[in-house]
């Protein structure tokens, strides 16, 4: 007896082909049970008509699950599910009576979700203005080159670097293209034993925390600043002092005395932009020259630097070796990527290296290799040049709607990036702007994460251009500027 059609439903995933999705209700139903060895598919042309998909659509499908050993095709009768097709293991129900339950509230001896997160809706996409940072627009990824460089990545050719427990080391590949191709653009120079690929910023962020800091030693970090960052330190349980930012980022000058380690984002403040002069670089490096602390160089989207050209890494600049340097693909390639790299003396290097060991061992091999292939093929250096092309345009409409809409960036002109700081007028909570911006399919980010304490954070907000179409900043704008107007008005009202 064959299976009913109707006994499949597509699920609607927007991040899935048909074809997975297929593959997905199919295999789902065999090892749940629902349908059984020896029993027949209904035919492909009956599963399409019933889906709404193209017969060719199923057939791949099928043929997939056939090869995956899920199905099995018998010349001209159909496919049926397979004898050996896998299963889930079924364990016995525990008959045991309920006793009393663990107070996990107790247990855990330290709690990592009471931190004031970026609110970001995972359905971003579906709102029509979106104006929040760190995410990619797909018109500008270079998706074919990509999947080639991944089934490359996946072919016989690399199977053993594919497949092999690599246990501390990483792929050698893409540590080449750092090392001669990424850190020379920010004038650094350095040897294999210096560099750690890790996955992303934060992780390299984690790693650092754990390795430099004590409850008695003492950070530095700007304020504004990175959240993850901040909370990544609260956890290490150091002594934390935070340092107001001005329009050129951190000023050496207001670093406290007996600091160990100082953060800071010279390329690109997160989250105002503002770029560190080189006369402020070298009297930062000369301050930690004399007074022995290590400085933190988080260098995200300096490959964002098209309104002028970039300023040369604390980094490339660093004669007694006090600076850890990370990067990372994030920006560049996609976020989802995860992947990022230190730059550190060998000491360093080794224990962040046997660290990391000890969690993750190594990021996956295939999307080292695969991240090599992109980088060394040149398709990195033509996307950077399209993001870039594109950002340009966009961040041109921006100023020119923010002009006309009177609103006013908090931060001046920079050297580039994705995004605007901007500062509401006094009585505006833009955490509560933000939500009542999204009733109208807006998206932006309250500043309030970004800040230490304060109540004038409320009033910050960043609009990053990223991930929405120039066509729809201005009208975009237009909604913010009136809601701002609007939560002015109302709060002028409540106050007296």
């Amino acid at each position: 007896m064959a299976i009913p059609a109707e006994t499949f439903f597509l699920s609607g995933d927007r991040e899935t082909t048909l074809q997975q999705q297929i593959q997905q209700i199919v295999s789902e139903a065999i090892l749940s049970g629902r349908c059984l060895a020896g029993e027949k598919m209904p035919s492909t042309r009956q599963l399409a008509d019933h889906l709404g998909v193209a017969r060719i659509t199923v057939t791949n499908a099928y043929t997939e699950l056939v090869a995956s050993e899920y199905l099995t095709s018998r010349g001209r009768s159909g496919f049926f599910v397979a004898e050996a097709a896998p299963q889930r293991p079924v364990l016995p129900v525990s008959d045991r009576p309920g006793g009393p339950q663990v107070d996990w509230g107790r247990k855990i001896s330290q709690k990592f979700s009471d931190t004031l997160p970026i609110v970001r809706p995972a359905n971003w996409r579906d709102y029509k203005y979106p104006f929040i940072y760190g995410q990619s627009d797909a018109g500008l990824f270079d998706h074919r080159n990509w999947r080639a460089c991944a089934l490359k990545a996946v072919g016989r050719k690399d199977f053993d670097t594919l497949a092999t427990d690599h246990y501390e080391r990483d792929d050698p590949m893409l540590l080449e293209f750092i090392l001669r191709q990424i850190l020379p653009r920010r004038g650094i120079t350095a040897r294999p034993e210096e560099i750690l690929i890790t996955m992303g910023a934060q992780h390299a962020l984690w790693m650092t925390a754990q390795l430099l800091l004590t409850q008695r030693r003492k950070a530095v970090l700007e304020n504004p600043c990175y959240p993850g960052l901040r909370h990544i330190l609260r956890q290490s349980r150091c002594n934390l002092e935070v340092v107001d930012v001005d329009q050129d980022g951190l000023p050496p000058d207001r670093i406290p005395e007996g600091a160990d380690v100082v953060f800071t984002t010279p390329s690109h403040h997160c989250p105002s932009n503002a770029t560190m002069p080189l006369a402020r670089r070298r009297a930062l490096l000369e301050r930690s020259e004399r007074e022995g602390f290590v400085i933190v160089e988080d260098d995200y989207e300096f490959e964002m630097s098209f309104l002028k050209s970039p300023s040369p890494a604390l980094k490339s600049l660093d004669r007694a070796g006090s600076v850890v340097y990370m990067g990372s693909f994030s920006k560049s390639i996609f976020p989802g990527l995860r992947l990022g790299f230190i730059v550190a003396p060998e000491p360093f290097i080794t224990e962040a290296r046997a660290l990391r060991s000890m969690v993750l061992r190594h990021p996956p091999s295939h999307m080292q290799r695969t991240t090599a292939y992109f980088l060394s093929l040149g398709h990195f250096d033509a996307q950077i040049t399209r993001m870039a092309r594109s950002y340009r345009k966009r961040r041109a409409i921006m100023e020119q709607s923010l002009r006309t809409h009177g609103l006013t960036p908090a931060a001046p002109e920079t050297f580039g990036g994705s995004s605007f700081w901007m500062k509401a007028p006094a009585l505006v909570d833009t955490t509560r702007l933000a939500m009542e911006l999204r009733q109208h399919s807006v998206l932006i980010e309250p500043g309030e994460a970004f800040f230490a304490d304060g109540e004038d954070s409320k009033r910050y907000y960043r609009l990053a251009y990223s991930s929405i179409p120039s066509a729809r900043i201005d009208e975009g704008v237009a909604h913010i500027a009136q809601a701002i107007d609007q939560n002015f008005q109302a709060a002028l009202q409540e106050s007296g």
